[in-house]
């Protein structure tokens, strides 16, 4: 699904309206028509509509991807990801433990336009490095990102992270898949290299790198790794299915 066919920023149209013009073949903003008749598309609202569509275009022809992330409700900020997704930077953290006051950050990987980056603590990991990859992206994707690698970056490198996020965390609710990031790899076909590692076993490895295990360095970096390059997949598989869901299934044939 592709901003274009979304109207749910508009106020005045919540989800029952968007489904209703959908259904009535306006299912992209070149389609829509303000003197048609739809239920509960009055005159008011058909001027908002036409409104938001000028004013989108503008920020789509600029790659805009902030403009979608603050006028789209939260729930739905999947819906950005066809339009970005060659600009997604996805990322995930290791790190000593859960308290980000206390533990370090150990390593850090983003995987964007089939290039992976791993960031690793006493080499290259700076707020300086951090920054760089964040810059250049259109969208972030993680997964519980929102409430644990963004905040513990944040406090731990003194840096402020305002790029538009996707935590897939949320959108993996939406179709039925729930717990942690391994339990749903495997749920959906995702296979690993590795998959008897887990968090445990990242604190482990650098325990051991820091007492001069380089192998465990290596294991370490691989993991992290591996944890970043699933999420485009888990990312193309979760919004396709929303758009299964929520696009197609209430516009037949489209």
């Amino acid at each position: 699904m592709r901003i274009e066919n979304s109207f749910i920023p508009v106020e005045g149209v919540g989800e029952t309206t968007e489904r209703r013009l959908w259904g009535e073949g306006v299912t992209t903003w070149e389609a829509f028509d303000p003197a048609a008749d739809v239920a509960g598309v009055g005159p008011t609202t058909a001027d908002r509509i036409e409104s938001f569509i000028a004013e989108a275009l503008t920020h789509l022809d600029d790659g805009d991807a902030a403009y979608f992330d603050r006028t789209f409700p939260s729930g739905e900020r999947w819906r950005l990801y066809e339009n970005f997704r060659e600009g997604t930077c996805f990322f995930d953290i290791e790190t000593t433990g859960l308290d980000e006051h206390r533990d370090r950050v150990t390593t850090v990987s983003f995987h964007r336009d089939g290039e992976t980056t791993t960031l690793v603590a006493g080499d290259d990991l700076t707020a300086d490095r951090l920054r760089e990859q964040f810059a250049d992206a259109d969208l972030l994707a993680t997964f519980n990102g929102a409430r644990f690698d963004v905040p513990f970056l944040e406090s731990s490198f003194d840096i402020e992270i305002d790029t538009p996020h996707l935590d897939l965390m949320y959108p993996c609710r939406r179709v039925g898949l729930s717990g942690g990031l391994k339990p749903i790899e495997t749920e959906i076909g995702i296979d690993r290299d590795r998959p008897d590692l887990s968090g445990r076993d990242a604190v482990r490895l650098w325990r051991q790198y820091e007492r001069g295990d380089e192998d465990a360095l290596d294991h370490l970096v691989s993991y992290n790794r591996e944890d970043t390059e699933n999420l485009r997949t888990l990312a193309d598989v979760v919004c396709e299915r929303l758009h299964e869901d929520v696009f197609v299934g209430d516009a037949p044939g489209r």
